[in-house]
């Protein structure tokens, strides 16, 4: 499957779709705790991994890794999930936007929300904060496995955000779990369907096999 398609499958599907088939696969890929800085923010593409570190522990990169970003690439940051200090910011936006960046996600906070508002640029993290973490942490590595909150994401997973959350999906296993996802989206709509003609809910779950489409694997 070309990139291009698999954009475009994991863009139509939600997160929360996609949540219910790593569920299934008993794949654990939910970043829960990070979201949108807006709602209506969304994104799909392959992880550009960035691991910060405290200054005096590195010599550190700062924040030129974005020039080795490739388009269509979701930058990933793992500060530790420090939220007292932002390793994205309005500089950091306008590049990636320029570059055709997918989108970031970031183990920690960002800055200037209202610059990723008004370029649409998808940012996603714990929060936002004004200070800044010059002097304080610094990009350490880029292209390495990092942890995005208890998910482990090595370069080239698969990154999908909407307004429900973030999902990271192994390379590897990223057309099944689409797949799956399609087909919980499908059983859900039949079921609203039946339930809009008159069927009682827990009909409509029992013949659209609702239950066993959330159901993990063992």
């Amino acid at each position: 499957m070309s990139e291009e398609t698999l954009v475009r499958r994991l863009n139509a599907v939600g997160v929360t779709a996609l949540s219910d088939a790593l569920d299934r696969l008993a794949i654990s890929g939910q970043a829960i705790g990070i979201l949108p800085v807006a709602r209506g923010m969304k994104f799909a593409g392959p992880a550009f991994t960035v691991q910060m570190l405290p200054v005096g522990l590195t010599q550190g990169i700062v924040g030129d890794y974005i020039d080795d970003v490739p388009e269509g690439a979701v930058v990933a940051i793992d500060n530790g999930g420090k939220l007292d200090q932002t390793v994205w910011g309005d500089i950091l936006t306008r590049v990636a936007h320029k570059k055709g960046v997918a989108g970031t996600v970031i183990d920690g906070v960002c800055r200037d929300s209202d610059c990723c508002v008004l370029l649409k640029y998808p940012v996603f993290s714990r929060s936002v904060t004004m200070r800044t973490a010059k002097d304080r942490s610094t990009a350490h590595a880029y292209g390495v496995p990092l942890q995005l909150v208890e998910v482990r994401i090595e370069p080239g997973d698969w990154l999908v955000g909407d307004s429900d959350g973030v999902v990271a999906i192994p390379a590897g296993r990223v057309e099944e779990v689409v797949a799956i996802a399609e087909e919980v989206e499908i059983a859900e709509k039949a079921i609203l369907a039946a339930v809009d003609a008159g069927m009682r809910l827990d009909e409509a779950r029992r013949a659209g096999g609702y239950h066993s489409l959330q159901s993990r694997a063992v």
